[in-house]
C-alpha cells in the first residue's frame, strides 16, 4: 500500500528566497510528500513505526556501499545540495551497519516518551498500541519535538 510521509528538509529555502533575491519576504516552506510502500498488515502505531524504521535502516545500510567506480554529481544535484548548505556524495564512511531491532526499539521509545507526534492525515495517532487503519494515498506526518535549553545571561 502506498502512503505519503511529509518531510521538511533542513535548510531548504522557499522558491521566493533564492540567491537571485535573498531579501524577498520569507514564505512558509511546504512539506515534501515522499511516497512509501508499506505492507497491508500494519494495524497499530507500533507496527507502522517498525515498518518505516525497517525501510530507513535498509536504505542507510545500503548507502554505505559504493555503487560507482568514480562517483560524480550532476550540476542539478550540486545546485540542489548547495541550497541546503552541504554538497556531498551522500556516502557513509563508517563501516558499522545500523541494527534494525535497536532502531525500532529507539523509535518506539521516542514515540512513547512524546518526542515525536504522528498524524494520519489531520488526526493525531497517540499510543503505540492504538489502531491504525491506513488507506491507499494516506498522508502521515511525523513531527520531532526539539527541546531548547540554555540560560539567560
Amino acid at each position: 500500500m502506498k502512503v505519503y510521509i511529509q518531510i521538511k528538509s533542513a535548510g531548504n529555502r522557499s522558491a521566493a528566497r533564492r540567491a537571485e533575491n535573498p531579501f524577498a519576504p520569507k514564505t512558509p516552506d511546504r512539506l515534501a510528500r515522499v511516497p512509501y510502500e508499506l505492507p497491508d498488515s500494519v494495524s497499530t502505531l507500533r507496527e507502522l513505526i517498525a515498518a518505516l524504521v525497517r525501510i530507513e535502516v535498509g536504505r542507510y545500510n545500503e548507502k554505505g556501499a559504493d555503487r560507482q567506480l568514480i562517483p560524480f554529481l550532476t550540476g542539478e544535484e550540486i545546485r540542489e545540495q548547495a541550497e541546503t548548505g552541504r554538497v556531498g556524495f551522500g556516502r557513509i564512511w563508517s563501516k558499522k551497519k545500523a541494527e534494525e531491532a535497536e532502531a525500532v526499539r529507539n523509535a518506539c521509545q521516542c514515540a512513547e516518551d512524546g518526542l515525536v507526534r504522528i498524524f494520519q492525515n489531520d488526526t493525531e495517532i497517540a499510543g503505540l498500541d492504538s489502531p491504525v487503519r491506513l488507506r491507499e494515498g494516506d498522508c502521515l506526518t511525523f513531527i520531532r519535538l526539539t527541546f531548547l535549553s540554555g540560560r539567560l545571561w
